[in-house]
């Protein structure tokens, strides 16, 4: 069993897969070649807004997006202790400081009660991260930035891309959406990737010159940048997976439904999705106070699990300089001492599913 299988998708589109890899070999533009360009208006149909711009990773898109608005020394970047590294790396990688606002205990996504307390003077973005598939409550962190003097929102969508908040889809949701295409998300290629969405005319062309170098026309360079490009292979191989993406969301949404009704009764959190939102379950992940016995459980069956973020940001020794410690954010601590991930894909079989429901029930009743 995989965790993440990725083989079925492969066999399902190997053929344009093939035909687009063989044809950017053939033109030999391998960087910010046609097919980038071509995902990149695919993109914007798809989510709804004016303007995508493909990028060398989802740590970089992020990073783009921050120095778009000109964040540094001195300034705050509001986001949460429960996410991957990148959220946070970004921030101090401009020398800024990053301010943790803690989570939801039921979508373990960002306490927007918690939010407006945490915004200063010094406070230049706001960053929220959908976490496991679905979005954070943007509609209201959008009501509050815009209350404080319009504090730019920057969705960090690398695991909600594919997801709705109101009707509308993550990375259309705020100031600027960011996502990843690393491999195992939602919309993955094969190897390295990431965009950045926005509908400001202005930004946007910032953000095109951030991902190289800063430059504005050849040999130009108005302002620091980096070498964030997308490779056009990468933006081959997710075209065709993006043409099926709707029905990839649709059969991870069914995949999580058998998976909550092979759970219920069990001494176990399932995933909860907030009213208003749909999710994309980038992963399935439970709460168990016996997290180590499952694990051991699922290993003994050759079932893969894991326990992402278990360390959450600010317990993290890089992060010490913050001042952060251990009891200042309860409920990330208790969600990365209980988090464990299922295998998660639209692929997964029910056999599958029995046999993991199986395991975890022989513990948990």
């Amino acid at each position: 069993m995989e965790f993440i299988d990725l083989k079925t998708q492969k066999e399902r589109i190997r053929e344009e897969l093939d035909r687009r890899i063989e044809t950017v070999i053939d033109h030999g533009r391998f960087i910010m070649g046609p097919e980038v360009g071509e995902l990149e208006q695919a993109l914007c149909d798809w989510v709804g807004v004016k303007h995508s711009i493909g990028v060398s990773s989802g740590t970089d898109s992020l990073l783009i997006a921050l120095m778009a608005y000109g964040v540094g020394p001195g300034d705050e970047v509001i986001t949460v202790p429960y996410t991957w590294i990148s959220t946070a790396e970004v921030v101090a990688l401009l020398g800024a400081k990053t301010v943790f606002i803690d989570v939801e205990e039921d979508t373990f996504n960002m306490d927007v009660s918690r939010l407006e307390a945490a915004i200063t003077e010094n406070t230049k973005a706001i960053m929220p991260v959908g976490i496991y598939g679905q979005t954070a409550n943007m509609k209201e962190i959008n009501e509050i930035a815009a209350r404080a003097g319009n504090i730019p929102v920057i969705e960090d969508a690398a695991q909600s891309f594919g997801a709705t908040h109101h009707g509308v889809k993550s990375c259309a949701l705020s100031t600027v959406g960011s996502t990843s295409f690393f491999p195992s998300k939602p919309l993955g290629g094969y190897g390295d990737g990431g965009a950045l969405f926005t509908d400001d005319d202005e930004l946007a062309e910032r953000m095109r010159w951030i991902r190289v170098h800063g430059q504005e026309k050849k040999h130009y360079h108005p302002v620091v940048g980096l070498n964030g490009r997308l490779d056009t292979l990468q933006a081959a191989i997710i075209l065709p997976k993006l043409a099926l993406f709707d029905e990839e969301v649709s059969l991870r949404q069914e995949v999580a439904r058998r998976y909550d009704e092979r759970f219920a009764g069990m001494e176990v959190v399932t995933p909860r999705v907030a009213e208003n939102n749909t999710s994309v379950y980038a992963q399935y992940t439970i709460l168990t106070d016996r997290r180590e016995e499952v694990q051991k459980a699922l290993r003994d069956e050759d079932i893969p699990s894991v326990s992402y973020y278990s360390v959450p940001l600010h317990l993290q020794p890089v992060f010490e300089n913050l001042g952060y410690t251990k009891g200042d954010f309860p409920v990330a601590e208790s969600i990365s001492e209980k988090c464990l991930s299922l295998p998660m894909s639209p692929y997964v079989a029910e056999s599958d599913q029995d046999r993991i429901a199986s395991a975890l029930g022989a513990i948990l009743g």
